[in-house]
C-alpha cells in the first residue's frame, strides 16, 4: 500500500470511528479509554480527529480497537437497519447476556477483551472464527 493510500485509509478509519463514538455520545474520558488513547489527550486533539485534520495514532492497539468498533457498528447497522439511533441506545442499556451490564460498561471496564465480548455477542461469525464454534459467552475479568 502506498504512503498516500495508507494515510487516506487511516483518515477514513479515524472519521468513521469518531463519528461512531460521537453517535454513542461518549465523553472525552470514555473515548480515551475505548480507543486506548493517552489520558493527556485534550478535547482540542479529539476535535482534530473529528474534523479530519488529524488521524488516530498509528498504534497496533489503537487500530485493533478501531477495527472492533467498526465491526460493532456494522453489526448494529444490520441488527437495527430501520432505526440507526437504536445503536446508541443498545450500547448503553443493560443486557441479560452481560449480567445486566451495558455493552459500553463492558468495553470501558475490560478494554480490548470487552470490545471482543461485545462484538462476539453481535456477530456470530466473529464469535465462531474466534472460538472454532465453542461457546464464547461473556466472562467478566476479575477486578
Amino acid at each position: 500500500m502506498s504512503d498516500n493510500s495508507q494515510k487516506q485509509a487511516l483518515s477514513d478509519i479515524t472519521l468513521a470511528v469518531m463519528g461512531l463514538l460521537d453517535s454513542w455520545k461518549l465523553e472525552t474520558q470514555e473515548i480515551q479509554a475505548v480507543l486506548c488513547l493517552p489520558e493527556t489527550m485534550r478535547v482540542r486533539a479529539l476535535n482534530k480527529l473529528r474534523e479530519g485534520t488529524d488521524v488516530l495514532p498509528d498504534s497496533p492497539e489503537v487500530l485493533r480497537r478501531a477495527g472492533y468498533l467498526l465491526r460493532i457498528s456494522d453489526a448494529l447497522r444490520t441488527t437495527y437497519p430501520l432505526n440507526p439511533r437504536m445503536a446508541g441506545r443498545w450500547v448503553r442499556q443493560g443486557h441479560r447476556r452481560f449480567g445486566r451490564r451495558s455493552p459500553l460498561s463492558i468495553i470501558l471496564r475490560d478494554g480490548e477483551s470487552g470490545l471482543i465480548a461485545v462484538l462476539s455477542e453481535l456477530d456470530c461469525t466473529f464469535s465462531w472464527d474466534l472460538t472454532g464454534s465453542q461457546s464464547m459467552g461473556y466472562r467478566p475479568t476479575q477486578s
